[in-house]
């Protein structure tokens, strides 16, 4: 019958609000990930003898721009200013970073994998004592290398 959920397959988009972000072993929860792109460089090339009018295009070195990490502020939780100000000294420690898309039975979907990740930059939350809205802290991390896989 037309308009019943029966007659419905189960091929449905993901919806973007169930991930989970991994540090190594840990489990932080976060409220926004953006910044999970990888561009290719475009070699152009043309000799001198060449009877094509336009260059050669080539693929080259992947390039990767930063993410961007959101949370909560919650009392006694420094665990991102911790690992930036490690970064500030000689002990800089970087890690494996996994974002993964969870899907309604809470299994993996998509897995991003930032590889070597460091904090670049850490920005505490505004303040107006005339809003209501929740303290909200973001982190910035560069990677060398983003992998994406398709469970």
């Amino acid at each position: 019958m037309s308009g019943e959920g029966s007659s419905q397959n189960s091929n449905w988009p993901l919806p973007k609000f169930h991930f989970e972000v991994s540090f190594g072993s840990e489990v932080w929860r976060f409220q926004e990930v953006s910044g999970l792109e990888s561009e290719v460089e475009v070699l152009e090339y043309r000799h001198g003898k060449s009877k094509q009018l336009g260059a050669f295009k080539m693929p080259g070195l992947p390039k990767y721009t930063d993410a961007t990490l959101k949370k909560g502020v919650f009392t006694g939780d420094t665990r991102l200013f911790n690992w930036y100000n490690k970064n500030n000294t000689s002990q800089a420690e970087r890690k494996d970073v996994t974002i993964t898309l969870l899907n309604h039975l809470h299994e993996p979907e998509i897995v991003w994998t930032l590889t070597n990740a460091f904090p670049k930059k850490i920005e505490s939350t505004s303040l107006n004592s005339q809003g209501s809205e929740i303290a909200v802290e973001s982190i910035v991390l560069s990677y060398e290398e983003l992998s994406i896989e398709n469970i």
